[in-house]
């Protein structure tokens, strides 16, 4: 089953700093029919003005996995980091017990970003950040974990869930295959291009959501860039 949610369609806030996308509901946005997917609770689609952004605020008991598309955003928090996570990268921040933090756009640019929160295995914990640089030639071609939970994929940033984040840059008319198990859930959004998820038209910046699929082949109708999440 895919049920594919045209970027039109989704949930919306915008003021003047912030133009948001909803997956799922957020905030004053309320679906009852998007809750979440299996342990993906979040995922917003937000473009941040420059010179601004989100000031400190308090998290817990939760998986936050950004994804830059365009711009960079400069992370704060109140265990003292501090870092600047560009187009591209990604950075992690385990919520644990509880942490307060705060997202900028310091850049002359907009910044326009994917933030996923996932559900961890088990409340509490020491919180903790991190970030990485994922350059897109290094995910050519395929799915390259960027998150995960899983012991093996030892060159993804930690998170404390069951799930997996994976990237891919697809060639036009190039296909990428995904194989996932019985039980799991797969979201995937377009971040740039247009593709066809098992014979599912998609546009940049639609998500579809997934179970019951042995086997997820994304095919490229133009150079494209997708991001995945695989989840209980």
């Amino acid at each position: 089953m895919i049920e594919r949610r045209p970027a039109g369609e989704l949930g919306r806030f915008r003021n003047d700093w912030l133009n948001a996308r909803y997956h799922f509901s957020f905030s004053a946005w309320r679906d009852p029919a998007r809750m979440g997917w299996g342990a993906l609770r979040v995922w917003n689609d937000d473009e941040i003005a420059p010179k601004t952004g989100f000031p400190p605020h308090p998290h817990q008991d939760m998986e936050i996995i950004t994804y830059v598309r365009a711009g960079a955003i400069t992370h704060r928090d109140s265990l003292g980091n501090e870092g600047r996570t560009a187009a591209g990268d990604v950075q992690v921040m385990s919520a644990g017990s509880g942490i307060r933090h705060a997202e900028y756009n310091l850049e002359d640019e907009p910044t326009s970003l994917f933030q996923i929160w996932i559900e961890p295995g088990s409340a509490g914990g020491a919180p903790a950040w991190g970030a990485r640089k994922f350059p897109k030639a290094d995910r050519s071609g395929a799915f390259i974990p960027l998150a995960s939970g899983r012991a093996d994929d030892a060159e993804a940033l930690p998170i404390r869930a069951d799930a997996r984040v994976l990237g891919a840059t697809i060639q036009a008319d190039d296909t990428v295959v995904y194989g996932l198990a019985p039980g799991r859930h797969a979201y995937l959004a377009v971040a740039a291009g247009a593709v066809e998820l098992n014979g599912l038209r998609l546009e940049a910046r639609d998500g579809a959501a997934v179970i019951d699929e042995a086997e997820l082949r994304v095919h490229a109708l133009e150079d494209a860039e997708v991001v995945l999440v695989d989840t209980l």
